[in-house]
This record gives C-alpha cells, structure tokens and sequence, in this order.
C-alpha cells in the first residue's frame, strides 16, 4: 500500500527507461489498484509488463472493494500476485480461497504469482515444508498440466521479512528446491516452466548470491521495489545471474 498514481508512473517510468527493451530479465510491476491505469500508460510500448497485487475469484458481483480478472485484463495486466502472506495474516484468506483466485486468474489469461511460506512460529516447530507443501498443492489443485508454464510461485519465508533475522541462501536454496519437486510431482516435465521467485527480502546486497542458486529464479520484491536505484540493481543482479 504504497504510491499514489502519480508517484507510482513516476516509478514506472524510471524503470523503463533502463529496463524498457528486451535483455533477458523479466520485469513487472505490481501497483495498488488505484495505480493500475497510470502504470500502465508509462510502461506502455516497453518490454516491462503490468501486475496486481491481488483479485477476487468471482468475474462480477456484490463483492463491494474488490476487482476482478476481468477489470485487471481491462487495464492490461498480465500477472497477479495470489495469497501474499499479508493477505492470508491479516484478511484470513486460505488455501481454499486462493486456489479459486488461481483458476479464476488462469481462466481470464492472467499469470498468478502464488505466494507460500512459513511463519516464524511454524518454521521452529520445524513445520516449514509441510506448510509449503500445503501452500502449493491446495494453491496449485486443479490446475492443467498444460497451464503450469503460466504458475509463477513465490517462496515467502514471513519470519525473515521486516523483522531483522534473515534466511540463509542455503536455507532459501532447500525451500526453492523442494517447491520443485513438488511442481514436478504435480506437472511433470511442465514444471521446468514454473518460475520460483524469492520473496525474502531480496536486497542488492543479498541477491547476487540468492540468483546463483538453480533453483532461484528471481525475486518477488517488496521494499526495495520503492526506489528505482534499488530495483535497478536487483534487475541488474538477476541479468547478470541468468547470463
């Protein structure tokens, strides 16, 4: 919940002008809602591409606050980010709900970014791939073999994020790698498609080391997605990775 229209295009249009062609990372942003449109005209033409930050499974509705697939393909969007561990935590959304948003999301051609990951209290019960196993095959239920290549997943360790302790690159590696063989349980050969992003607090400082890992494919970026300089970096971080 940051950034007012006009600053959230300001942004946008600081990162297009140096990530704005093709050249091997992609990029995309994810305003609030009410900065969808103006994000959009300054990304427009670009390689860049346009997310939200979350949306209801239904297509219309007495649903007073929400948006749906349909209004988010309206203003060109092409990702959505689905179970952030801020909406499960504090709007009570469960696995049941956001594997309707997921299906909802696909159905409307919209690419979810699910999101999974273990609470500080979970991860010290030693409950952490059990809570992501869950995460990812009650998120990922029913989803067509033929639609993985569209899934992106986002592993969210919640107890390394805001609170000053900080997940190794070997314990994010063992997560990543985990989430792997689960998608290749579920999908077979398409689960090679499926990006793995890290969305634990990815940091300049952090993410040259977080990328080389092979099972790390990106990162999904909160704070540092606030300044261009930072988010710059980051990108730059993941071409210089992948190369």
């Amino acid at each position: 919940m940051n950034k007012t229209p006009s600053d959230g295009a300001d942004l946008a249009s600081e990162i297009v002008q140096s990530v704005g062609k093709e050249h091997g990372v992609d990029v995309v942003l994810c305003p609030p809602f009410t900065a969808l449109e103006s994000v959009a005209r300054a990304i427009e033409g670009s390689a860049v591409k346009l997310g939200a930050q979350n949306m209801h499974p239904e297509a219309s509705g007495a649903y007073t606050g929400e948006v749906s697939a349909g209004m988010l393909r309206s203003l060109f969007c092409t990702h959505v980010i689905l179970g952030h561990s801020e909406r499960r935590t504090y709007f009570g959304e469960d696995d049941a709900f956001i594997n309707r948003k997921v299906l909802a999301a696909l159905k409307s051609e919209l690419r979810p970014i699910l999101c999974v990951g273990e609470t500080l209290a979970e991860r010290e019960r030693g409950r952490t791939l059990d809570v992501v196993k869950r995460h990812v095959t009650l998120g990922l239920k029913g989803v067509p073999a033929d639609a993985a290549g569209d899934v992106v997943i986002a592993y969210e360790p919640v107890w390394a994020i805001g609170t000053g302790k900080v997940a190794t690159t070997g314990q994010a590696q063992e997560v990543h790698a985990f989430i792997r063989g689960l998608l290749g349980g579920q999908f077979g050969e398409g689960a090679q498609r499926i990006r793995i992003l890290y969305g634990g607090s990815m940091k300049p400082a952090n993410a040259p080391e977080l990328l080389e890992e092979p099972d790390i494919d990106g990162g999904l970026i909160g704070g540092a997605s606030l300044e261009s300089v930072s988010f710059l970096a980051l990108v730059d971080a993941a071409a210089r990775a992948k190369a």
